[in-house]
């Protein structure tokens, strides 16, 4: 069979600028992008904090771009999910529905996705009045009412982002205390902007075309009300898209892939970059940055 130099699995802004430094370092690779190109970023109706872009871009749009700039270098792309890798076996092997491939590298970008309420309009609201990344997407908001889903670290970081544009940031937590550091919670409780809604948890999002407000209901004695805000931030957390490589790579508690020396994964020759190993960040331009770190990092492993 034909064995690749590389083969890297995800079609992000991680994986995709892995693919463009592939092709110029003139290595036979081939790239999964996944059932959809471009992960997370494809939600982003409107990014303006992307180098290169001053007059704005949306998700999809920079995708498409980055994905024509892989193409341009002759990087092989096949839509499709892989569900299975072997990375104990020399070479390599990466198994889609019905094919097996073989490779001598690998780069796992296989990103993570926000845990959604899974509430009906949810979805179809995301970049009308619903994200997940307040850094993203706060600018959007200036003088308007929004709310914040949580109750840990990223929730109070998203609140206190929001608060340089929103004038007002309601916390809508399910239970009575948080769970955010102190330091945290100290910053939000004493921040006029700032109103926390404890003991519930929403019920029903309500809107068309853009949000319209929430229904929220207590815990405790079920009473509901509606409130009505401009835009809503879940913040519940993330979930690394990892199952495939469970006693393939060394994953943390919380399935984040673990890299030593930058991008190298526990697994000798194959290397992790974007969101699928970074736990803080969570930014395309980062996720970016780190899929140009594995691919130097590939090319002096394969060296």
């Amino acid at each position: 069979m034909d064995i690749k130099d590389l083969i890297i699995i995800g079609g992000g802004p991680a994986g995709l600028t892995a693919g463009i430094y592939a092709g110029r370092a003139k290595l036979k690779t081939l790239l999964f992008t996944g059932s959809v190109l471009g992960g997370q970023l494809m939600l982003s109706e409107q990014i303006d904090d992307f180098p290169g872009f001053p007059e704005k871009i949306t998700g999809p749009e920079l995708i498409k771009k980055m994905a024509e700039q892989v193409k341009k270098f002759d990087v092989e792309m096949i839509e499709k999910n892989v569900i299975s890798v072997d990375f104990k076996k020399r070479p390599f092997v990466i198994k889609t529905d019905n094919e097996e491939y073989l490779a001598k590298s690998v780069i796992v970008a296989t990103g993570a996705s926000a845990k959604w309420l899974g509430l009906k309009n949810e979805q179809e609201l995301i970049g009308h009045g619903i994200s997940a990344c307040a850094v993203c997407d706060g600018f959007f908001f200036k003088d308007k009412v929004v709310g914040v889903v949580g109750g840990g670290d990223s929730a109070m970081e998203n609140a206190i982002t929001l608060t340089k544009y929103a004038k007002k940031v309601f916390i809508i937590h399910r239970r009575n205390e948080l769970k955010a550091s102190k330091k945290l919670q100290e910053e939000v409780l004493s921040n006029s902007k700032i109103e926390f809604i404890y003991n519930n948890v929403i019920s029903e999002i309500k809107g068309k075309d853009s949000l319209e407000g929430i229904y929220m209901q207590d815990v405790n004695t079920q009473e509901k009300r509606f409130l009505e805000i401009d835009g809503l931030f879940i913040s519940i957390g993330y979930k690394p898209v990892t199952d495939i490589f469970q006693n393939q790579l060394d994953l943390d508690n919380h399935g984040y892939i673990k890299v030593k020396e930058n991008t190298q994964t526990s697994a000798d020759g194959v290397f992790a970059a974007g969101d699928v190993c970074d736990t803080k960040y969570r930014q395309a331009i980062t996720a970016s940055g780190l899929g140009a770190m594995a691919l130097l990092d590939v090319d002096k492993w394969l060296r």
